[in-house]
């Protein structure tokens, strides 16, 4: 198998990390309430902390996922050690969702009556989507593997050939 498209999607998960960072750490400065305010009191606001807490299952996420793309680039795909990968990108798609639900919900409750949450909670709504979307492929590359995986040891039991 060419190793060309495999490191490049690792690349890209490195950019796409790099850049999340980037965001996270410049969109507070930027943020509306937050332009008058001294650096301290705009990382020490509560919601800002969740949002940095709340980031963990995605660097998690993508860390596992590049984990994964070097077990294929190994041959190592259909093993225990990619079943597990892929079972821990599905959990931290789920916890990442159940996040982003509760940071809608909490602004929703608790927003200023002046402001209008409504493109907060429509990014809320859809980012929501994306992460179970992908916790669903990963369950889905996940049962993928599984069957792999146990055609390749039926295989090897069978016929004694082990690689």
């Amino acid at each position: 198998m060419k190793q060309s498209p495999t490191l490049f999607l690792q690349g890209v998960i490195v950019l796409f990390g790099i850049a999340a960072l980037a965001i996270m750490i410049r969109i507070p400065l930027t943020e509306g309430r937050a332009t008058n305010l001294d650096l301290f009191s705009i990382y020490s606001d509560p919601f800002i902390l969740f949002g940095f807490a709340a980031s963990i299952p995605f660097f998690i996420a993508l860390y596992k996922a590049f984990k994964l793309f070097g077990y294929i680039l190994q041959n190592k795909a259909f093993t225990v050690n990619s079943v597990r990968t892929l079972r821990s990108i599905r959990y931290c798609a789920i916890i990442l969702g159940l996040a982003i639900v509760m940071a809608g919900v909490y602004i929703k409750i608790f927003h200023n009556k002046d402001d209008d949450p409504a493109g907060f909670l429509a990014m809320c709504i859809a980012t929501t989507f994306v992460s179970l979307a992908v916790a669903t492929a990963a369950a889905v590359f996940e049962k993928i593997f599984q069957n792999g995986m146990d055609i390749k040891l039926k295989n090897e039991q069978l016929y004694g050939q082990s690689k």
